[in-house]
């Protein structure tokens, strides 16, 4: 399961590019739990909010708990 400071996975990448790799980003960090879920990614930190239903469902992995 998931907690603040978790990294995640979801199913879609987000639209910034690494620029070591050229692939799109897939990690984000939880900032938040509760009904909604917040999350920043990796390496652009841009955030993001979300109902927890829709996080739920979006989620692919966890990465690291």
């Amino acid at each position: 399961m998931y907690q603040v400071g978790s990294l995640v996975e979801m199913k879609k990448p987000h639209a910034c590019v690494i620029k070591e790799t050229g692939k799109k980003a897939n990690q984000w960090k939880v900032l938040r739990v509760g009904a909604d879920i917040k999350i920043q990614c990796t390496n652009c930190q841009h955030t993001i909010m979300m109902s927890r239903y829709d996080f739920d469902r979006k989620l692919k992995k966890v990465l690291q708990p």
